[in-house]
């Protein structure tokens, strides 16, 4: 079984990767409370992104099923494998004149600089999203991550603490994405087209279209936050 998924099997990847000097190899797993341990606070769960696109499939969510699987009960042989798939990615970038870049949470928030992943490949490009504000500070120069916003109450803390760094914040709207307005006193930009791009919002909301099947539009958690709670400008404290 491979981890990685070195094909752009992922639509947001293919369009991050795309008319780039850049190749993204990408890691999902099935998520679980332990694999997102902020979920729970979030009130993500639910909507998550599981059940968008190709993860409806049942080999597909099969497949990521037996990563984490295999994550849980054996993470010293998973890390070695990964180690070796990220090397032998690199290799063919560098066969392919490519920038070797690797997205390992796609839909999973497990913090890879604690187990050496990223700093053991310096030459390489690292990025995901999180709901772990702490993991925004002291990141090795090689990895950078964007805050995903939720606003339910238990979540606020991590919310605020967010705000205090420059780190973008993706938040997820549904039915479009009110790209020029402002959300929590932060410019919206649309951050659909690419993940890669969207690293350079620094200071900006990072603006997502709710994706997934009809429970999911459906769904009311805090998570999925509604276009009309733009604002037109940045309301100024009296």
């Amino acid at each position: 079984m491979s981890l990685l998924n070195t094909a752009a099997g992922n639509t947001k990847i293919m369009k991050s990767q795309k008319g780039t000097e850049i190749r993204i190899a990408s890691l999902s797993l099935m998520p679980d409370s332990t694999i997102c341990p902020s979920s729970t606070l979030a009130q993500c769960f639910k909507p998550c992104l599981k059940f968008a696109g190709r993860g409806i499939m049942s080999n597909v969510a099969g497949g990521r099923q037996s990563k984490s699987d295999y994550w849980h009960n054996d993470q010293a042989g998973f890390l070695k494998q990964l180690r070796q798939e990220i090397r032998n990615f690199i290799v063919l970038c560098n066969k392919q004149n490519k920038q070797a870049a690797f997205r390992l949470n796609t839909i999973s928030d497990i913090s890879w600089e604690r187990y050496g992943i990223p700093q053991d490949f310096p030459g390489a490009i690292f990025y995901d999203y999180t709901k772990s504000a702490n993991r925004l500070h002291k990141l090795p120069s090689n990895y950078e991550l964007i805050f995903s916003y939720s606003g339910a109450p238990k979540y606020q803390a991590q919310v605020q603490r967010a705000l205090k760094t420059q780190a973008p914040i993706a938040v997820v709207f549904r039915g479009h994405v009110p790209a020029g307005k402002y959300f929590l006193g932060r410019e919206i930009v649309d951050g659909d087209a690419s993940d890669l791009k969207n690293l350079k919002y620094r200071g900006k909301i990072v603006g997502l279209k709710l994706k997934g099947n009809n429970k999911t539009q459906k769904t009311r958690s805090p998570f999925v936050v509604e276009p009309g709670a733009a604002q037109d400008c940045i309301e100024l404290a009296a």
